[in-house]
């Protein structure tokens, strides 16, 4: 467990580059091409929140704060009118960032430290799972309450 929270420190103590790396994927990415027409801001902000406190959403959330968090994200993707496609992909492209970050930065030469960071690659992949689950649930949400809107617009 000492590898792991070394590196999540490292993450945490490099986030705002790992958020401006992600700018950048995001930026020449044609996958994400609707993510262009949001404020450069808000992308940046989202991203560096989570690698910034990676910690405390690793270890200190519960499934309740992260369904929160990523069902409002993607109900707000959603009034946004970004494809869902797009939402998904811009959350794997933030773990494809923060995976070649590790890969760049992390040496492990003793048996200890290679279980310390299974264990955190574990950790990471639950989460993101999760973000990707809740996202699409908010989006789903968010898209149904705009077709009740508008159904009941006609109705009147």
């Amino acid at each position: 467990m000492m590898f792991s929270y070394r590196l999540v420190r490292l993450i945490e103590s490099h986030a705002d580059a790992l958020a401006g790396g992600l700018e950048e994927k995001v930026q020449s990415s044609p996958q994400v091409i609707h993510f262009r027409t949001l404020p450069t801001h808000e992308l940046r902000e989202r991203v560096y929140e989570i690698y910034r406190h990676l910690g405390e959403w690793l270890l200190g959330k519960n499934e309740l704060d992260i369904e929160h968090r990523y069902r409002e994200i993607g109900m707000r993707r959603a009034r946004q009118k970004v494809p869902l496609s797009e939402v998904v992909q811009a959350i794997v492209l933030t773990k494809e960032n923060l995976w070649d970050f590790l890969k760049s930065e992390a040496v492990m030469d003793r048996a200890i430290e290679i279980m310390g960071e299974l264990e955190l690659l574990q950790m990471l992949e639950m989460f993101f799972d999760r973000a990707i689950y809740y996202a699409v649930v908010g989006y789903e949400e968010e898209v149904a309450r705009a077709v009740l809107e508008e159904d009941a617009v006609r109705a009147s």
